[in-house]
């Protein structure tokens, strides 16, 4: 397997315009082959979605999902470029799906860039002194850091995280998937997530009951 190098991921961007992790996904899959990873971009529709990334996307639906009773409840936000395009079925199954994506998976925040730089540096923290005192090797730490964090980021962030009807492709896979099917910028702006109870202290004797019910299963 190629040794894929920050250089060889930036290269590719460039050349397609498609996204960081699109392209390291590409390199990686194509053991490093640049061309290869150019037409592997190109069949997924990465590059397309790219160049429609600039374009102003205003219109679309917020979209809204309920699950298990009333337990969980999810308003989403995603846009597209038209209003006709926004009122198709297809758009609001696609909406549907990222909303029901947030009530199951849980994300905290749509991609990665906005995630406060403190708290990566947090969690580089904890990682590094976990590394440490599992007795890894000081010259491999910094790799296996970020590979943690790089694991931690998929999980809180929605564009990352795998796609629950499909989990072999990204969320993010999928947006990119419908921009090259519909030929329009669609982006997710925001979304909020709400769980009954969440935050508040339980009565003891319902949370004693919730216990025994998960020891149960």
């Amino acid at each position: 397997m190629a040794e894929i190098t920050a250089a060889m991921v930036k290269e590719l961007r460039e050349k397609t315009g498609a996204g960081m992790m699109d392209c390291k996904r590409a390199l990686v899959e194509k053991n490093g082959d640049m061309d290869a990873a150019t037409d592997y971009l190109r069949e997924k529709g990465l590059a397309a979605a790219a160049k429609k990334s600039g374009r102003i996307a205003a219109e679309g639906i917020v979209e809204s999902y309920i699950h298990m009773g009333g337990r969980i409840g999810v308003l989403v936000e995603v846009n597209c470029e038209t209003d006709f395009v926004a009122k198709t079925d297809g758009f609001h199954e696609l909406a549907r799906d990222i909303a029901m994506q947030i009530a199951a998976s849980k994300p905290e925040y749509v991609s990665r860039d906005e995630i406060p730089a403190e708290i990566l540096d947090h969690e580089r923290s904890i990682y590094r002194t976990i590394a440490e005192n599992e007795g890894k090797p000081a010259h491999i730490i910094d790799k296996i850091v970020e590979g943690r964090v790089d694991r931690y980021v998929k999980e809180i962030c929605l564009l990352d995280q795998p796609f629950i009807k499909d989990p072999d492709m990204t969320v993010g896979d999928l947006l990119n998937a419908k921009v090259a099917q519909i030929g329009e910028k669609i982006s997710v702006r925001r979304f909020t997530r709400y769980e009954r109870g969440e935050g508040l202290a339980k009565r003891d004797d319902d949370f004693a009951a919730e216990v025994q019910a998960q020891m149960r299963n």
